[in-house]
């Protein structure tokens, strides 16, 4: 996160640019401390921002599912951030466990909707802690919900190559697959120069390694969005670079953008997390406030550093997680260049 902040602050210097930051504690620490978790005083000192840069916050410290539900899910569904937007992009000379894989084959944006589906938080246990146990696990899928994720959908599309995928599992999930279908010719009926095609969810992790050419702007629910895009960030060189945004679509609250990676306790203090996935979260927070130009010299500067690095992460890298953006402070002051190819800030910035 400071790695981000320092990042931000010089992208205001170069382009004039005034942010104004409030900072919140919300981590593991903060809730071992005093039991607060999400609440309604937050939520109202948040509504106030245009957008939030969320950190990582899990700890072994607190037991698992406590944090997730209790802050990050309840915001994503507080301030109605219908859509997990995770691009996966090989940016050239970014090292991918995948042979053979280049840069113009692995472009690609995953939708993921981002308040219903098995994360809505209901079920129940029936007889527990017996031989008779029965856990009960709810997935909610509504029309509305899923509407609003496909329209973005091919409105991204249209900004990109104009291909749109959905990914389910509609030959054994049958309703809940009939009904992402069903929305998807819906609206595919408004957007008739987007091509559509399909992939059950098993296929998609089967696909993503080996041919992400195939794929444009994948729309998908909220648990398989979860999965394959985690499988989308190893492609594109792994989780310390990968970058996220949860998108509130009507502007009724704020944005929150945030790196897919956890906290990583374990190598906590050591300078061997790589910030780049927070940086390039920052970058796409600019992007959907309308700062296209600071969002694409922060892309560029980020990638020009990736390249030059032996490793990804760990202290393989050859510099610290401070000397890294550091570095990419110092070529956002000297070089605007953008990224080669298609922008991922190029598609996000025109789709807001």
């Amino acid at each position: 996160m400071d790695g981000a902040l320092e990042v931000l602050a010089a992208t205001e210097d170069i382009f004039g640019l005034s942010i104004k930051y409030h900072h919140y504690k919300a981590g593991a620490k903060h809730y071992l401390a005093t039991g607060e978790l999400w609440n309604h005083d937050l939520a109202q000192q948040l509504r106030t921002h245009d957008a939030v840069l969320f950190g990582a916050m899990g700890d072994p410290s607190v037991q698992p599912g406590i944090l997730e539900r209790g802050f990050i899910l309840a915001m994503r569904q507080a301030f109605e951030q219908a859509v997990n937007l995770r691009p996966v992009k090989l940016y050239p000379g970014v090292a991918t466990p995948i042979a053979g894989l280049t840069p113009e084959r692995c472009d690609l944006v995953i939708v993921r909707e981002n308040t219903e589906g098995a994360y809505v938080g209901q079920g129940s246990t029936i007889h527990a802690n017996t031989p008779n146990t029965v856990a009960i696990q709810e997935s909610v899928n509504t029309r509305q919900g899923i509407e609003r994720v496909v329209e973005y959908s091919f409105k991204l599309a249209m900004n990109r190559r104009k291909k749109l995928t959905l990914c389910h599992k509609k030959n054994i999930l049958i309703e809940a697959g009939k009904l992402w279908q069903d929305v998807v010719n819906s609206v595919a009926s408004r957007y008739p120069e987007v091509n559509v095609d399909y992939v059950h969810v098993d296929a998609m992790c089967f696909h993503l390694p080996v041919a992400p050419e195939k794929f444009d702007v994948v729309v998908t629910d909220n648990l398989f969005g979860d999965i394959i895009t985690d499988l989308g960030a190893v492609i594109q060189g792994g989780l310390g670079v990968a970058a996220s945004g949860n998108l509130n679509l009507d502007g009724s609250a704020p944005s929150m953008f945030e790196a897919i990676h956890g906290s990583a306790p374990d190598i906590a203090g050591k300078g061997w997390a790589n910030p780049v996935g927070a940086i390039l979260s920052a970058a796409m927070m600019l992007a959907h406030l309308g700062e296209k130009a600071a969002a694409q010299a922060i892309e560029a500067a980020a990638v020009s550093v990736l390249k030059d690095l032996p490793a990804l992460a760990g202290p393989g890298m050859g510099m610290s997680t401070t000397e890294i953006a550091a570095v990419v402070s110092s070529q956002i002051r000297t070089d605007f260049s953008k990224v080669e190819g298609l922008s991922v800030m190029d598609s996000l910035a025109e789709s807001r």
